[in-house]
């Protein structure tokens, strides 16, 4: 019998026919997500039932999908947030849980650093004016050579850490667990929250959205940081309070902020629309060619090595 592979993310396969051509080999029975948006948990309960393997995107599996998932034996995130995915409940019923580790660690760093850069010379602004037929001025701040605190330092924190050297930035750290080798090598410290806060120009975030992280930045990191500084979330939502960050921006706690992940996606008729000094993106960090094309990869051969009996191939470990 055929197994069943369920695909959600859109993005699969769009810029290479190599996954699907890796899946072909093993005539894997496949179904997609033609929605053009995640499944609701009634949706994936009714579809999930005689599946054998899924390669998830921002859909939630939650206790209840994996209860009525009789036959999964493998989930592979199409990238490296795990908060869509109740993993103790995967891992009590025996589920394999395969990832893309660093598959897109080059372009969330890149949409990182632009969204800076953008922040400090106020490119959206600039933009404006000029389709307005207007022909207006507006002093910006330069990025070079000022602080960058840098929140998480696996390996999107580091590249972002990588491309601050080419601007003479003093860089900032904070992260649970250091890597004083890497900061020796760049010229990086690692500093506690509250002074990075204190210290920081731009305040850019990379850690995973959990219980410990939530509204990791909120009122009272607010009141710390400048009120020159920017702060930039290309990690997860929830990880700033939307609310705390709405009255910062609006009574100049802060100059301004970017955000490519919010506590709901999409922010429907969210508060912050009412600003300007704020930059919003779809969660679109890891659109690239080449971070679709090694996701869709690394999907599948962590997927192909669980249901094939293989050694398990990027598995996920807590």
């Amino acid at each position: 019998m055929r197994k069943k592979i369920l695909i959600t993310p859109r993005s699969f396969g769009k810029t290479s026919n190599v996954p699907f051509e890796m899946l072909k080999k093993y005539d894997y029975e496949i179904i997609r997500n033609e929605s053009g948006k995640p499944y609701e948990e009634s949706e994936l309960i009714n579809i999930i039932k005689d599946i054998d393997g899924i390669i998830v995107g921002l859909d939630k599996i939650t206790s209840n999908v994996l209860k009525n998932a009789k036959k999964l034996k493998v989930i592979t995130k199409y990238g490296v947030g795990m908060d869509n995915i109740d993993i103790e409940e995967a891992e009590k019923l025996g589920i394999k849980i395969t990832f893309t580790p660093g598959a897109n660690k080059e372009s969330v760093a890149d949409l990182a650093f632009s969204l800076m850069l953008c922040l400090s010379r106020n490119v959206i602004k600039l933009d404006n004016i000029v389709r307005s037929n207007k022909w207006e001025k507006i002093v910006g701040y330069e990025v070079y050579g000022k602080t960058l605190g840098i929140v998480g330092t696996g390996s999107i924190g580091k590249g972002v850490a990588k491309r601050a050297t080419g601007f003479d930035m003093k860089i900032l750290a904070y992260d649970k667990y250091p890597d004083y080798d890497f900061a020796d090598k760049i010229g990086m410290k690692y500093v506690d929250k509250k002074t990075l806060l204190e210290e920081s120009d731009f305040i850019t975030l990379h850690i995973p959205l959990s219980d410990e992280t939530y509204h990791f930045i909120d009122e009272e990191e607010f009141n710390i940081m400048k009120n020159t500084a920017y702060i930039i979330n290309t990690s997860r939502g929830g990880i700033i309070n939307e609310n705390a960050l709405y009255n910062a921006l609006k009574d100049k706690k802060i100059a301004g902020a970017a955000l490519d992940a919010f506590e709901e996606e999409p922010p429907l008729n969210s508060k912050l629309f009412e600003l300007d000094n704020v930059i919003l993106s779809p969660h679109c960090g890891a659109s690239t060619k080449e971070a679709t094309d090694r996701m869709g990869i690394m999907a599948v051969e962590g997927l192909i090595s669980v249901l094939e009996g293989m050694e398990p191939k990027y598995l996920y470990k807590k």
